[in-house]
């Protein structure tokens, strides 16, 4: 969006207008370093605002429930041919509209087969085949340690409907213990193992995920919201190839608009799209379907795997100058885009809340994160998440990511002062000048 007092918008709600004008001047102005979010390209922002809104498009292309879809057709057919592309996929499900969705397609496809009949039925037709009903177990990273809410979180519907047993990091090491994992899959015997974080900074070993499902026979999920860029273009191991199941969202690395995906092994391809349409939603937003398409096209592009070898590059950069400067990073570094900030050794008295709020202040936009075995509550933690995609997508490099890591240090050694905030404010200014939005 571009500053424009003249448009539709601003001429029939200024009230409205005032709210864009504003997020507008604070993205430009401030320094994201939100793991999870990202600029998209002005091709992308046209989309998402188009006029696809305007059409319902139940069903799939060339199944709907509705006329007048021909290039809703169109449009969700090239979304999923530039997914499967991209992947490496057997199928992709372009309609969940968050990755939360795509993931709840997933266990309503797999995990709830059926009604208490039907499940009764298959059990006296095949007594030999596995029956996965609710309250089954799953195996999946605990929140706390960087895993994700609809991964069985007990506040989220996938706690709700299953039982969830969860492995986690190392109290020494920040990283995950295979071994660990293994022995707990014996133990509770999952009928599903969810793998993929919000918020660990090392490499997914899948292949050792999947002999522990193939194992305990439980089927296996990826979730690589978070990493799908690097995925995409070959700068972390891809989990397609061994999973039943990949799910992402369509924004953070990959850079699109904020949306999800669900991919699978051609075996699940009809009751995946089933448990999307009808199972959860009934029209799919054809205009976000349109800029997940156009993002999809970006991702194909080589220029696009340069952009993920600088967001790894400057996230590196980025822990090892914070560590430099005695801050703890868990796990001691990262191999993806982000990194989980322990603040108790550098500054044990600050607490993540109150290092987002005094950076923000500054103009510097993170987000407070708990740590592994955090003693702290959730809505004041003891850690802070980082990530690298947005500054890089302005065109920052090892130079700049050196100066954030210096100026995140200044904000949060004076304890929130004023005057330090307002003096790095203008330099993080200055660095926002010089290094644009891409739609500005």
């Amino acid at each position: 969006m571009t500053r424009n007092d003249d448009s539709p918008i601003a001429r029939q709600d200024p009230e409205i207008w005032k709210a864009f004008v504003a997020e507008e001047e604070r993205q430009r102005n401030t320094l994201e370093l939100i793991a999870s979010e990202n600029h998209v390209s002005p091709a992308v922002l046209q989309a998402a605002g188009s006029i696809f809104t305007n059409k319902y498009a139940e069903g799939y292309p060339g199944r709907r429930y509705y006329g007048g879809c021909e290039n809703m057709d169109i449009v969700e057919s090239i979304a999923i041919d530039r997914a499967k592309q991209l992947f490496g996929c057997d199928h992709a499900n372009v309609q969940p509209s968050s990755g939360s969705q795509a993931n709840q397609a997933v266990l309503l496809a797999a995990m709830l087969p059926g009604s208490r009949f039907a499940e009764a039925e298959q059990r006296e037709k095949n007594p030999d085949q596995p029956v996965r009903t609710p309250g089954d177990m799953i195996l999946s990273l605990h929140l706390d340690h960087g895993g994700h809410l609809s991964h069985g979180k007990n506040v989220n519907i996938s706690g709700k409907w299953f039982r969830v047993t969860h492995y986690g990091v190392e109290r020494e090491t920040g990283r995950i213990n295979m071994d660990e994992v293994a022995r707990l899959a014996r133990d509770c015997k999952p009928k599903m193992i969810i793998t993929g974080a919000s918020a660990y900074s090392r490499t997914w070993e899948w292949d050792k995920f999947a002999e522990i499902a193939q194992e305990v026979g439980a089927l296996l999920m990826a979730d690589i919201a978070h990493i799908a860029g690097l995925v995409a273009t070959g700068l972390h191991p891809s989990p397609v190839p061994v999973c039943d199941f990949v799910t992402t969202t369509t924004h953070k690395t990959l850079r699109g608009p904020r949306g999800g995906l669900t991919m699978c092994k051609a075996d699940w391809q009809k009751k995946i799209d089933s448990a999307v349409f009808p199972g959860m939603q009934g029209g799919p937003l054809m205009h976000i379907v349109a800029a997940k398409a156009v993002a999809f096209g970006e991702a194909l592009k080589p220029e696009f795997k340069k952009y993920q070898q600088r967001v790894i590059e400057n996230a590196k950069t980025l822990a090892e100058s914070l560590v430099s400067r005695k801050l703890n990073i868990v796990s001691g570094g990262t191999d993806n885009h982000l990194m989980l900030v322990d603040l108790r050794d550098g500054f044990p008295t600050v607490s993540g809340a109150m290092a987002e709020d005094w950076l923000g202040k500054a103009g510097i936009v993170v987000n407070k994160n708990m740590i592994p075995f955090d003693e702290r509550k959730p809505m004041e933690t003891s850690g802070l998440r980082l990530g690298t995609p947005a500054l890089t997508t302005r065109g920052m490099g090892i130079d700049e990511m050196r100066k954030v890591a210096d100026l995140i240090v200044r904000v949060l050694g004076s304890e929130g002062d004023a005057k330090v905030a307002e003096s790095v404010k203008a330099e993080v200014h200055g660095m926002c000048e010089q290094f644009k939005l891409p739609h500005a």
